[in-house]
């Protein structure tokens, strides 16, 4: 059978770091087998699901990369969750209940107070026809759990190894709200069998509903027939650099900030995610195909990754050191820079972290910089010296090669004061390459002490 997976977000918040490491790590897993991609948005939250979320997921996962063979929407399938939940009724597996929020609330508690795990105590069981009937003329609806089988449930985890549940110490889980909408512990394993759904990559705070979800796959292959329980692989989730969760609604390190307000390029966070975690060391990689040729979910360890945004924008600095002209001409015309070329980016791209940071070194070959003439006299010999153009990249070491000759400066007392008077700045780029960007004209009068 050929390998099938699942990234399955709800469209309630911006995707973080977190979700999208999920992702990656399934497209991976997907590309390495030779299987397919599906992208589900579980969107039957419709208090908290919106369409700009959703367009927002689309949108990260492409700017990564991390194309969908298959699409599908939770929302559209409401039909289909009714159909198996009549099946479950029907098999005895979906029992109604009429206990209210607080109700449980108290029941819960009071199992807590007395040290025991809150395990629903299967009271609506025990209801009569005539308990049912009194119950509803009062007004209540039910919620319908299923009835879990009081038996071991085990599973070979992909990243825990051997993973064992009594099934007597798990809650029957609600899966039909009041309002009769089905909730994610249904809608997840009906969607899982009917899109051939093989593995299932997620985090390790699923374990638990995984447990519960296996019974009911179970149940569905007995009533209905069907496939095998897929796969299972449960990730550590990821924290920020303090340990801490993230969170979509928080807004925890959202994959739009990075790409529209830190600037990081897509394969720096693909490089980052796709290791952390993980046995291999964490280095720049320039395609996604690099990275499924390295990738094996084995490496993936149980302890907890922790995401440092400095990490990553050093990183994305090694990245763009390596990236050429053409993997960014687009993003240096969304600067601005429509006539930047090799040249100008070969010069610049070794000191820079963010592409945006380019538009600093254009405006210094390109636009008037107020020079740092601190040394008159010596710049003034230096600029009589200065070669006829046309320059290359061998110009720098002729002229300062001139230079020291006639005035005997060496080191940084000879390159020190010509950087800044040629830049406006103690640092940047090597000058055998700016120094053709910036030409002889500017380079003359900024020398001078003119604004060029």
């Amino acid at each position: 059978m050929s390998v099938a997976v699942r990234f399955a977000p709800s469209p309630t918040g911006l995707l973080h770091v977190g979700n999208v490491r999920l992702a990656l790590v399934n497209w991976l897993f997907a590309r390495k087998a030779g299987g397919n991609f599906l992208l589900r948005l579980d969107d039957t939250d419709e208090e908290r699901s919106k369409p700009e979320y959703a367009e927002g997921i689309e949108r990260d996962l492409t700017w990564l990369g991390l194309t969908w063979d298959r699409f599908a929407r939770e929302s559209d399938r409401y039909g289909r969750y009714d159909e198996v939940a009549a099946a479950l009724k029907a098999a005895g597996r979906l029992y109604p209940c009429y206990e209210t929020p607080e109700e449980l609330n108290l029941k819960r508690a009071s199992l807590v107070s007395q040290g025991r795990p809150p395990i629903y105590d299967r009271a609506a069981l025990r209801l009569t026809d005539a308990d049912r009937t009194r119950l509803e003329a009062e007004g209540r609806k039910p919620h319908w759990r299923f009835k879990l089988e009081h038996t071991p449930v085990e599973w070979t985890d992909l990243v825990r190894g051997p993973v064992h549940f009594e099934g007597s110490a798990l809650s029957d889980p609600v899966l039909i709200r009041e309002d009769g909408r089905p909730l994610y512990t249904l809608t997840s394993v009906v969607d899982d069998v009917d899109l051939a759904i093989t593995h299932v990559i997620r985090g390790e705070d699923h374990v638990a509903n995984t447990a519960v979800q296996i019974q009911i796959f179970e149940a569905l292959t007995h009533i209905e027939g069907g496939g095998a329980v897929p796969v299972f692989a449960h990730l550590p989730l990821l924290t920020d650099a303090t340990g801490q969760g993230l969170s979509k609604r928080l807004g925890s390190l959202s994959v739009a900030s990075l790409r529209e307000e830190e600037g990081i390029e897509p394969m720096a966070l693909a490089s980052l995610l796709a290791k952390l975690g993980t046995s291999d060391a964490i280095e720049p990689r320039l395609t996604l195909d690099e990275l499924v040729a390295e990738f094996d979910i084995a490496k993936v360890s149980r302890a907890t990754p922790k995401f440092d945004p400095e990490e990553l924008l050093r990183l994305n600095a090694r990245i763009l050191h390596l990236l050429p002209f053409e993997r960014v001409a687009g993003e240096l015309a969304a600067l601005g820079l429509d006539d930047a070329d090799a040249a100008f980016w070969e010069a610049v791209r070794p000191n820079l972290s963010r592409v945006a940071e380019a538009r600093d070194w254009w405006a210094v070959t390109h636009a008037p910089v107020a020079p740092a003439a601190d040394d008159p006299a010596f710049l003034a010999e230096a600029a009589a010296l200065l070669p006829e153009e046309p320059w290359d990249l061998s110009t720098w070491g002729t002229w300062t090669g001139a230079v020291k000759a006639k005035t005997g400066r060496k080191g940084k007392d000879l390159f020190l004061p010509l950087r800044r008077a040629l830049t406006g700045r103690d640092h940047g780029p090597e000058l055998k390459n700016l120094l053709p960007l910036i030409g002889r004209t500017r380079a003359q009068k900024r020398l001078a002490g003119e604004t060029a």
